[in-house]
Order: structure tokens, then sequence, then C-alpha cells
């Protein structure tokens, strides 16, 4: 039964013409990305973060490889707004013990001569002790969760410019 199951399954993805999102991305990104990040003045160690966080997503969810800029199929340009806290949670003192991370991206993709803006966004919502201070690990932590799913927002723009362009 679970067999009959499984192939059902399989073939209802074959036949309905599923193709994965990171395929979809890579085929508009290319097998070769390149990056590059503008260093905020008032943010230079948050900035890294990010920087860190979108390599790591290009090799994971677009299964690209890094390269020079020389060498690479797409450049990325990123810039970031400062990341911004906000309370989400309180208890029952009025102390903050929730907070929500939002991290705006902005990206400029070069492909074939031809350059494309995007604006991406993504939180992270985490929790302190009460009374506690945000320590740095806490905060680079959700700088670099809410970046990543900011990339994330950037990939499903990306690969739904990529179904489309199949249409």
């Amino acid at each position: 039964m679970k067999f009959l199951l499984t192939l059902l399954i399989l073939i209802s993805f074959a036949s309905c013409g599923y193709k994965p999102s990171s395929k979809l991305s890579r085929e508009v990104m290319g097998e070769k990305i390149s990056t590059s990040i503008i260093i905020s003045a008032q943010d230079p160690e948050n900035t890294v973060i990010i920087k860190d966080a979108v390599d790591e997503a290009v090799i994971k969810v677009f299964h690209a490889s890094l390269r020079k800029k020389s060498n690479s199929d797409t450049h990325l340009d990123l810039s970031i707004a400062s990341p911004s806290y906000t309370p989400i949670v309180y208890d029952t003192d009025g102390f903050v013990i929730g907070y929500r991370m939002s991290v705006s991206l902005s990206i400029i993709r070069y492909h074939s001569g031809l350059n494309k803006k995007y604006t991406a966004s993504g939180t992270y919502d985490f929790s302190v002790e009460k009374n506690a201070v945000v320590t740095d690990q806490q905060r680079f932590d959700a700088i670099r969760f809410s970046a990543a799913k900011a990339i994330r927002s950037f990939v499903a723009q990306v690969s739904a410019e990529g179904a489309r362009a199949k249409k």
C-alpha cells in the first residue's frame, strides 16, 4: 500500500511539470554567482554578518558556487537598511521579554549586461529574560536569521521570474 501511494505521488509530480524553486532560480541566476555588500558606516559588524548569510544562502539555496566577479554568471550588490528591534512581548509587569528583528536588503542583480533591483525583508522573533539587555550574540543571531529570511524572499522573487520566463 505504501509503495502504491509513493508511486502515485511521484507520478503526479512528474506529470504536472513540478520543478523545485531552486532549479527555477538557478536558471535565472546561473551556476556561478559573486556577491559584494556595501558596508554600512553606522553598523559595519552587522554588514559582515549579512554578507556571510548571503554567501551561505547562495551555496545552500541556489546550489551555485561563489566566484570572483570576473568569473561569475551573476553578480549581486547588496546593501542593508539599519536593522531594527521592535518589542513584541511584554510580561505581566510590563517588561519586554520578546523582540522582533527586522532587516531590509536592497539587492541589485547584474546578469548578461542587464541589472534589476530587488527589495527583500526578513524578520526574526526572539525572547530575552526579564530585565535583561539584548546580548551581542543574541543580536548577531537575530540579524543572521532575519537576513537569511530576506534572502529566501529574494529567492522566491527570482524563482517567480524563472517560472514566468518558462511560460
